[in-house]
């Protein structure tokens, strides 16, 4: 979450001032929470709260957040699979297994580090020292195409269509069970599962949440799993994994959302970003790339087909 400061306003008086500020400040930890609030950065009035302080219904809560302390980011030389290169953008073929940018525990061998490296100083900065041209993200266990940024114009012209929903997004990825249509839409809002901060849910007449809509289309059919097409009009964080398991259908691999035998072969969600289609923020010109089946996917469907797996 960005620095800077905000005023939240008491619904409930019954709620804790730290369950009030982890309802409100999505994505931060109770950990960080209780930070702000035992550092003096939470206050009613211009005076300190405790955390077993007592709320009015009504009053007035103001966060300030500190300008987070970012660490440096060093080139790596990390081969790099480029789709699409030019000199306002890159397309990235990201392999399973690697983060996108550096976080907490991933300081290095990320996507970042390996741009820094190939790149240099052409990326863009919008995004801060953590995520220099990164225009979007997909996961670390998900693999395929990625797009990033050389500059600033290039970084703007390339979000303003995904925010209009233009930009084509399709992944590929086999799920448990069967499906009754051939294709269909998943519109259910997606936000932080109030119960583990660190999943997202299905929310539904949650201020928290956000519209999230997802196409699917059946490619083939298959013992106990369907192979998927899948079609993003969104991109909210996990949003086909936590789809595909609010309709019944996780994906296969999936540690979080998928059962609790997971399939371990996987080494994570069988999930590959396979298409992207954008508008040349430049050109003007359309430009569609394709990624094929990653090796772990069609050993996968491989077995399958073979009749290999054991359920």
């Amino acid at each position: 979450m960005d620095s800077g400061e905000l005023t939240l306003i008491v619904e409930d008086p019954s709620q804790r001032l730290d369950k009030l500020l982890a309802a409100r400040l999505e994505g931060m930890s109770r950990s960080a929470i209780q930070s702000l609030i035992a550092g003096g950065f939470v206050t009613a009035g211009g005076k300190p709260l405790a955390k077993s302080a007592k709320l009015a219904a009504g009053q007035a809560v103001t966060v300030t957040l500190p300008q987070p302390e970012e660490p440096d980011v060093l080139p790596e030389d990390i081969p790099l699979s480029i789709a699409y290169e030019d000199g306002d953008l890159l397309v990235v073929n990201k392999p399973k297994g690697m983060v996108v940018h550096p976080a907490p525990g991933n300081h290095t061998g990320t996507l970042v580090n390996a741009l820094l490296h190939y790149c240099g100083d052409s990326l863009s900065g919008i995004n801060g020292v953590l995520r220099p041209g990164i225009v979007h993200r997909i996961d670390k266990d998900t693999s395929g195409l990625l797009l990033v940024a050389k500059n600033d114009m290039a970084h703007r012209g390339l979000a303003e269509q995904i925010q209009a929903h233009s930009l084509k997004r399709e992944y590929r990825a086999v799920v448990y069970g069967g499906f009754k249509d051939e294709a269909g839409t998943i519109d259910a809002p997606i936000g932080r599962d109030p119960a583990e901060r660190k999943r997202m849910a299905v929310l539904r007449n949650s201020p928290g949440a956000r519209s999230a809509v997802t196409h699917y289309f059946v490619e083939e059919r298959l013992r106990g799993f369907t192979y998927l097409r899948l079609r993003l009009e969104t991109g909210r964080t996990h949003q086909i994994r936590v789809h595909m398991a609010y309709t019944g259908h996780p994906v296969a691999g999936d540690p979080v959302y998928g059962p609790k035998k997971v399939i371990t072969e996987l080494h994570g969600q069988c999930l590959h970003a396979g298409l992207l289609g954008f508008v040349h923020p430049r050109t003007g010109e359309y430009i569609e790339l394709s990624a094929e089946l990653p090796e772990y996917f069609s050993r996968f469907l491989h077995k399958l087909h073979s009749k290999e797996y054991e359920l």
